[in-house]
């Protein structure tokens, strides 16, 4: 069977943007093709330490699973869920990978430009780990690696990275993932919801923005992010409609709406069109965001930490298998076995 791959984010909490927006989408995605795919859910901790670590990093690994779990993923004998840190393949095909690319394409990696742009001093990992990420796609054969549009230039990485190994030895080594714009077309990117921070709407929600009031958190009391809706900044129009660029405030406040409702954008904007009061669809979406967080924060509290535990061993014993099997075929094609 083909192959999805993804990886679950560990670095400390998340937003209700982060939530809706990347991963429910991704569990919707996995519970779908369950049946007929492998569905590799990883946790990468190795990249997560290119940076500071928000928090305790082996329970942000728990706490972000089972936010997979209380989200509705649907675990079966084809969803394996595992830690990069405990698959050895994944560091040592990193190596053999960075032989293979050349200063020159990483260097022109955007996510590497920004994030080291008037910095002195920059994190090795901050260079390499787009290397790391074609190891993690590449030891899976996975076709699709449902990523945001921020990553698809590693993407094409790995697929550049994959195809220098494959023609230097004149054998399919390696199986390419799928080109980006068939990657967007199988995950169904159309340009998707993003929730937007609820003080300054022109910009993304964010969960390093200074103001507690911008931003909601899973973990908030379901009465304070209720209360962070009432305060959300509108316009003075006076008129409900979905303009993201001339009401951005009023647009995302109808796009949380129909994200924690799960419900189509549009039929919550055929429901306030002609409305004029923005109070009334505060309260609104301060109801909906107060049920659904009470609602997903009882769901999580009843996930035991044993099953956590038991879905990582049978992904990993799951993943070292698969792994060690593609890493040792590298090997062999490098004259190192």
């Amino acid at each position: 069977m083909e192959t999805i791959l993804t990886g679950i984010r560990v670095n400390g909490e998340l937003t209700l943007g982060n939530f809706l927006g990347a991963l429910v989408p991704m569990v919707r995605l996995a519970n779908a093709h369950n049946k007929n795919h492998n569905i590799n859910i990883f946790v990468p901790d190795l990249h997560t330490i290119i940076s500071d670590v928000d928090g305790d990093l082996q329970k942000n690994i728990i706490k972000s699973i089972k936010y997979y779990l209380a989200a509705g993923l649907e675990p079966n004998e084809n969803v394996y869920i595992y830690r990069q840190s405990h698959v050895s393949a994944h560091s040592e095909l990193n190596w053999i990978l960075n032989c293979v690319a050349n200063m020159g394409e990483l260097s022109r990696m955007t996510q590497f430009k920004e994030k080291s742009e008037g910095k002195e001093h920059v994190g090795v990992g901050i260079f390499d780990y787009p290397v790391l990420m074609a190891a993690d796609i590449l030891l899976y054969d996975a076709k699709y690696v449902p990523v945001g549009e921020d990553q698809f230039q590693h993407i094409e990485l790995t697929r550049n990275l994959a195809i220098r190994v494959n023609n230097r030895f004149d054998k399919e080594i390696f199986t390419l993932p799928a080109k980006t714009l068939d990657q967007a077309k199988f995950m169904g990117l159309d340009g998707g919801l993003r929730i937007r921070d609820l003080q300054n709407p022109e910009k993304k929600m964010s969960k390093s923005s200074k103001s507690e009031n911008s931003k909601i958190m899973l973990s908030d009391d379901p009465k304070v992010a209720a209360k962070k809706i009432m305060s959300a900044t509108t316009d003075s129009e006076a008129n409900i409609k979905y303009d993201m660029f001339n009401q951005p405030g009023i647009s995302n406040l109808l796009q949380i709406e129909a994200l924690v409702n799960n419900v189509p954008l549009q039929e919550v904007i055929s429901t306030w069109a002609g409305e004029s009061r923005y109070g009334d669809l505060k309260q609104k979406v301060a109801e909906s965001v107060q049920t659904f967080l009470e609602t997903f924060q009882a769901k999580l509290d009843l996930i035991p930490d044993d099953i956590v535990y038991e879905l990582l061993e049978a992904g990993e014993n799951y993943a070292n298998k698969v792994a060690s099997a593609k890493l040792s075929t590298v090997q062999k094609a490098f004259n190192l076995r």
